[in-house]
């Protein structure tokens, strides 16, 4: 029997799972001492300020110590798991592979102290300084949501290896395959049906595998893999992260909320934020909808009005370059954007996240529609990644899905406007001088006046009123 040694244990560290973070909370472990794991396997899930994420190991091993229990916030550097390597196969603690963390992260051995020149990934975020702290866990344990094979093929430098049943291994993708390429709702499609995508012939462009390749496969019948589920973390090691009184429910602030309501106050106390409203009779683009839904050019695409109006918005910076820009106060200067990163908030269980399509202003209609329905998907499934809620210029927050007739939007930090879009409801309006019901909506654009005017805020909101009242101006005026 091998005697376990010091020089065989390998401290695996909390890493940088976000460009700049300082610490995450443990909110799930999927393995305990004397569990054999293998290098790219999921041992934790961890929610950073950002999103919810599943840290894979980059060794082979036997687990030997759970350093935190679940629902404990961890600063990043921190070894929170060893492992027997056995002969120390692995690279040495102090030499962690850059492959666990996101290519854009600093080295999770090396954090940085507070005050050392390290920047907040958002601004309003702030850089942590406290210390390792136990935080309390919810009562009934949620279902942790897989994250998708993108998430951790970007940890860990591939995709992890699923053992696969022995009637499967014939099917199962051999060791060094490339990851298939599909978007996320075609994974999702996959997932539901059961399919394999390594198993799937692409016939889109550049070997992406589509939809109809996916029901393709059903229809032939192919074998499938599924992945294996993982079995919960004993409870002996869970703690109630809400706590009822006998007249009041106490919910600790963390994770995406605390940074959230860090950043709301962040920037409402930062820029000098000026809101103004205009109402539009919408009636002719909600026609357009209903137009572009039989569309063959939109099959399989998810068209609402959002749509028309992310599009309306984009055409509005095109005509107004400068409404698109953020402040550098080190700098004293003003930063006018190239590019369009409009930001969508999405309310999740997680709390309120921004994802944003990066260059949105480059797309075609049916192109935004796509990445329109990639970004609600993935938000709603919990499995947007911390890079999709990085570097947003422009926001579009839509309260109408409430019933909501408008509201005044708190600025995203580091960018200069945002557009709250109100319920869409028959009203009576006048049209060609008589009085008729027409389908009216409210528009609210928040914008920084340290960088707007009201002139060119005024602008920018009067050219999205004037495409949405008349959208054959998508065309006129591209």
């Amino acid at each position: 029997m091998t005697t376990m040694t010091e020089a065989s244990v390998r401290e695996f560290k909390m890493p940088d799972v976000g460009e700049g973070l300082t610490e995450a909370e443990i909110l799930k472990w999927y393995v305990q001492p004397g569990d054999t794991v293998t290098d790219g396997q999921v041992v934790c899930e961890v929610e950073t300020a950002k999103a919810a994420v599943e840290l894979p190991i980059p060794y082979d091993g036997v687990v030997r110590d759970l350093h935190f229990p679940e629902g404990t916030t961890v600063d990043v550097g921190t070894a929170i798991i060893s492992v027997d390597v056995g002969g120390g196969s692995a690279a040495p603690a102090a030499e962690q592979p850059a492959a666990v963390r996101p290519a854009a992260a600093a080295p999770a051995e090396e954090p940085k102290a507070a005050g050392s020149g390290r920047q907040p990934v958002l601004v309003g975020y702030g850089v942590a300084t406290s210390s390792t702290r136990r935080r309390p866990r919810k009562g009934p344990e949620v279902p942790v949501q897989q994250v998708s094979t993108a998430i951790q093929t970007e940890l860990n430098g591939h995709a992890p290896v699923a053992p696969a049943a022995p009637e499967a291994a014939a099917t199962a993708a051999p060791a060094g395959t490339e990851r298939p390429l599909a978007k996320p709702p075609v994974r999702k499609l996959a997932k539901d049906l059961g399919v394999d995508l390594t198993t799937v012939v692409p016939t889109g462009p550049d070997g992406i595998i589509t939809r109809e390749d996916v029901h393709a496969a059903v229809a032939a019948a192919v074998p499938v893999v599924t992945e294996p589920q993982v079995a919960p973390a004993p409870a002996a090691v869970q703690a109630p992260a809400s706590y009822d009184t006998a007249r009041e429910t106490r919910i600790p602030v963390k994770g995406v909320r605390k940074a959230t309501a860090a950043a709301m106050v962040g920037s409402a106390f930062t820029a000098p934020h000026v809101t103004e409203f205009v109402t539009v009779d919408v009636t002719r683009t909600m026609k357009l909808v209903e137009e572009l839904k039989a569309d063959k050019e939109f099959t399989g695409l998810r068209v609402n009005p959002l749509l028309l109006i992310a599009k309306a918005l984009l055409v509005a910076i095109r005509r107004n370059p400068d409404v698109n820009a953020s402040w550098d106060e080190a700098a004293q200067e003003i930063v006018v954007k190239h590019y369009v990163n409009l930001g969508i908030a999405a309310a999740t269980p997680r709390g309120l996240i921004v994802p944003n399509i990066k260059d949105a202003q480059a797309k075609t209609l049916p192109q935004l529609a796509e990445s329109l329905g990639e970004l609600v998907s993935t938000a709603r499934d919990g499995k947007t990644s911390p890079a999709a809620m990085q570097g947003g210029t422009v926001t579009i927050t839509n309260v109408g899905v409430f019933g909501v007739d408008t509201g005044t939007p708190i600025l995203n930090p580091g960018e200069s406007a945002i557009l709250a879009v109100g319920a869409i409801k028959p009203q009576p309006w006048v049209h060609k001088g008589k009085v008729k019901p027409r389908q009216v909506t409210t528009l609210a654009l928040s914008f920084d006046h340290r960088l707007v005017d009201g002139e060119l805020g005024s602008k920018v909101l009067a050219d999205v009123a004037a495409i949405l009242e008349q959208p054959k101006r998508l065309i006129t005026w591209a």
